[in-house]
């Protein structure tokens, strides 16, 4: 967006709120705007995108991250919201709704794997 003077404004200022809430919607609209002012949009094809999600992991850690540094934490973030990003940017691009996706699947994979009620005994061969 520009201002009055036609300069671009930094519409990503209220951005990092850790109180709101963000809808994919939201997350799709301000990343086309973000490709869009900044000539990317010919860089951003499915295959680059998805080429894109690939990150290296760092091995097994426990839940929590507990021997994580707080550096360590917020480049795992970093990368996390990387992944996001350029899903929700696959998504637009592709012109998939990727929230009503994720809620159909959700259902397709309740119904794939339904809640089966076990005794106890047939539990523990499972731990």
């Amino acid at each position: 967006m520009r201002n009055q003077r036609g300069e671009m404004e930094n519409s990503y200022d209220s951005i990092g709120s850790k109180s709101k809430d963000v809808s994919l919607k939201d997350l799709s609209i301000r990343l086309a705007e973000f490709a869009q002012v900044r000539g990317w949009d010919e860089y951003h094809s499915p295959r680059n995108l998805l080429l894109a999600l690939i990150f290296q992991w760092k091995g097994e850690v426990g839940k929590g991250l507990p021997n994580w540094s707080a550096d360590e934490k917020e480049h795992l973030e970093d990368e996390l919201s990387d992944v996001l990003l350029y899903l929700v940017r696959l998504a637009d691009v592709c012109g998939l709704d990727l929230g009503q996706a994720a809620l159909t699947k959700i259902i397709k994979n309740a119904r794939k794997y339904p809640v089966v009620v076990m005794n106890q005994k047939s539990k523990s061969t499972y731990n």
